[in-house]
Formats: C-alpha cells, structure tokens, sequence
C-alpha cells in the first residue's frame, strides 16, 4: 500500500497566453513537441495531451511550431475553428514575427526570396519530392554583439538579434532561410554551425534552439475582431540578451505576456 505522505506529482502546466471560448493560444517551451511524431518516438510529452489535460477539453492544433523553437502556439476549442484558423494561416492572414540569434553581423534589414523544396526524413516513406515552393522571409536588425573569443577561423566571434517575419509558411522556413544567407540560427542542430551551439551551451548557458514565436496578429475566427497576441521569451533566452545587452533591444510589447484588442 502507498504511504499517505508519499507527495503526489504536480502536472505540468503550460503558459496560457489567451483564451475564450473558442481559442486557447499557449507560450510553448523550447523542446516541446506539438503532437506526436514519427520522427521522434521516443517522446512522451506533446502539447496537446498537455493543455487538453490542463484545462479539460479536446484542443485542434491550428497551425505548428517546430519541437525546439518557443512562443505563440494556437489551438481551436473546435474542430471546426482550428479549420478555420488552420485557413487564415494558408491564405497569410495572419502577420508572425519571431526573434533569433544568428551568427555573423547582418544588415540593418533584408528580403530572402529563396524557394524551399519540403523537407523530408529518412525514415518517413515519401513517394516523390515535390518542386521547390515560395518561401519568403523579412528581417530587421535589432542588436549586435562581438566576442573575443575564437570559436572557428577569426579572433572574434560575431552575432545578430533579429526580428523576422516570414511571409510564407514552409517547413523550417527561418531556419533555412537563415542558412542560406550565411547566418545560422545558434543552437540550430540541423542547419546551424556546432562549434557554435557548443560555445552557447558550455559557456553561456543557453543549450535550445535561440528562435523564438515573439507576436501573432490575426482576425478571431469567430468574433472577427484584431487580437494581437504577445508571448515572453524564456529564462535562458532572457539571460543571454543580459549578457549580450540586448535586454532594451526587443519591442516593449514583446517582453512580457500581453494581448491586445486591435
């Protein structure tokens, strides 16, 4: 029999940044996945099973995060209005900007028209790859910052925070992008540089993925009003924009849960 004084375990919770009666919109933590996956199977936690546990009800994923990016994550309380939600994310109605940490200094703003071709895994049977799609991303510069550190080939190691607005949905759209302009995202363990993502882990403390889902602005689907939904970034996160005095370079309206009836 088990003891009386053996503590129970406390579910774990996730960060309800909006909800009413027909949408629940959550700051997913980096390394969460958003449901199950054939290429990770051995994972036990996913978003769904998480928040339907957590508020009691059925949730409809409306659109995807990618397991170690962070941020504004958006589920229908119906079927029917994660359709709907899942269209307005087709159709690009709805504006997304994230923030990142890359590598190298980047101009002050920049336009990546680069077509993606979908991205597959080897142990997931497809018939055919299909042609590259559109895929277009904005960015801006928020912050730079030097290390006197040699990381690879230079004396010093450089890096860029970024505010980016992808105009376009493929899959690891930024992080692809991002690539291909010579400024990996840092901790990016598919399309990133290693020495780099060591560096941040061993020495800064900062072992995930340094992307995160910062703001969505989209019409409700039911009541058709503006929301503007704002998600805060994370300890770590938070701790290296210290470090980096990157700590007044976000959007005021980014830096902590916040939404707004437009």
């Amino acid at each position: 029999m088990q003891s009386s004084d053996t503590p129970t375990a406390i579910p774990e919770t996730l960060g309800v940044l909006y909800q009413d009666e027909h949408i629940i919109a959550i700051n997913k933590p980096s390394g969460l996945l958003v449901h199950r996956s054939p290429i990770d199977r051995h994972e036990t936690r996913f978003a769904i099973q998480l928040l339907r546990d957590q508020i009691g009800q059925y949730v409809y994923p409306a659109h995807r995060l990618d397991k170690p990016t962070s941020g504004v994550l958006l589920f229908g309380l119906s079927a029917q209005v994660a359709a709907e939600l899942g269209q307005t994310f087709s159709n690009h109605n709805i504006k997304k900007s994230y923030i990142a940490v890359v590598r190298g200094y980047c101009p002050s703003h920049g336009h990546i028209d680069h077509p993606l071709t979908e991205v597959t895994d080897q142990r997931i049977v497809k018939s055919q790859t299909a042609a590259a799609q559109t895929a277009v991303t904005d960015f801006q510069l928020l912050g730079q910052h030097q290390l006197d550190v040699e990381i690879e080939t230079y004396p010093q190691s450089r890096y860029s925070l970024l505010a980016l607005q992808p105009l376009t949905g493929r899959r690891h759209q930024l992080r692809r992008h991002l690539k291909h302009i010579s400024h990996p995202i840092i901790g990016d363990a598919k399309y990133g540089r290693g020495r780099h993502n060591r560096y941040f882990t061993e020495q800064l403390e900062c072992p995930r993925l340094l992307l995160h889902a910062a703001q969505q602005r989209f019409k409700h689907p039911v009541s058709g009003a503006e929301l503007c939904i704002n998600a805060p970034i994370d300890t770590c996160f938070a701790g290296l924009l210290q470090r980096f005095s990157w700590q007044d370079a976000l959007p005021v309206e980014w830096r902590s849960k916040k939404v707004t009836k437009l």
